[in-house]
């Protein structure tokens, strides 16, 4: 049963650590895009790209702690 635990709890780390490089991956796309249009002239851009980029780091640290806490239960075991 212990077994089982582990690999569930590795799957999902597994499912969050790409997510959180999918997630990654949009918000370097959107710093470059936003800094493209900003150097063109379009100064209006700017704001709402940064709530958005905001909203993608919060989106990461919410899965990193996520990691963190079904790391520390698996390493922890099974609770009696």
């Amino acid at each position: 049963m212990e077994w089982r635990t582990s690999k569930r709890g590795l799957t999902a780390i597994d499912g969050a650590v790409a997510l959180i490089a999918v997630l990654l991956i949009v918000q370097i796309w959107l710093i470059t895009a936003t800094l493209e249009t900003y150097l063109a002239g379009h100064h209006d851009v700017a704001m709402p790209a940064l709530l958005f980029s905001l909203v993608l780091a919060l989106g990461c640290l919410g899965l990193y702690l996520f990691v963190e806490r079904i790391d520390r239960d698996v390493r922890r075991g099974p609770r009696p």
